[in-house]
């Protein structure tokens, strides 16, 4: 089958940003899984300064080989911290720290291309809350095709949806791509698509560190909740 490709309409837009599109509700702008999402988009901002050729995964830790400013504030912000770092660190370590501005960093991209506004609210009149409805839903939708032409469909998919399958089935994030669709199928084939030869292999490394970097953290912290329940 021939890959999915964006249209020439679509707004460009990271993968973070494309993550958290799927997670916020259309009219409410509520967040769903915020948690995991938050971590995606970190580690969507290290596969992307891969993507740009800035970085890449030697004897597993993140390593600078060009410094050049990428053009997105997000991954620009992102590759500076990893730039200032005296000694290389893990992926797992990057995506940890950089989650803490990850949906902040998102979210005011999105506002910036006119994706979604931004809403002021106050819970029982007194918590203030931030909230993010959809503006303009054609990047979701292009966004949702692609990730059904690959997954659903069988379609080969193209190097940057490819990155983002990996992501989400990385970060356990299945249903927000796809609500309505069989679990379990979802998830076989979002596995043998994460471990397909869709991107070069620098950029490939990146992707499996951050992967498996997904997987472990929300493993220790769904176990940490379980724990802390019981």
């Amino acid at each position: 089958m021939e890959s999915p490709t964006e249209t020439p309409t679509e707004i460009p837009t990271t993968l973070g940003e494309q993550l958290l599109l799927l997670s916020l509700d259309d009219e409410s702008g509520a967040a769903k899984e915020s948690a995991k999402v938050a971590l995606a988009i970190s580690a969507a901002a290290l596969v992307e300064c891969a993507l740009a050729d800035r970085i890449e995964v030697t004897d597993g830790r993140v390593t600078v080989v060009d410094a050049t400013p990428i053009g997105e504030p997000a991954l620009d912000a992102a590759l500076a911290l990893i730039v200032g770092k005296e000694r290389p660190s893990s992926a797992k370590d990057w995506i940890n720290r950089l989650k803490r501005d990850a949906m902040a960093e998102a979210n005011a991209g999105l506002i910036a291309k006119g994706l979604v506004r931004e809403e002021k609210k106050k819970v029982l009149g007194l918590i203030p809350v931030r909230r993010y409805p959809e503006a303009d839903g054609s990047v979701e939708v292009a966004v949702r095709r692609r990730l059904d032409a690959a997954v659903l469909e069988g379609a080969t998919p193209d190097e940057r949806t490819g990155v983002l399958v990996a992501l989400l089935h990385g970060a356990k994030l299945h249903r927000l791509a796809f609500p309505d669709a069989d679990a379990r199928r979802v998830a076989a084939a979002m596995e043998t698509l994460a471990q397909g030869q869709w991107a070069a292999t620098a950029v490939r490394q990146v992707v499996k560190a951050a992967e498996d970097a997904l997987t472990a953290i929300i493993a220790v912290t769904v176990a940490t909740t379980v724990v802390a329940g019981s």
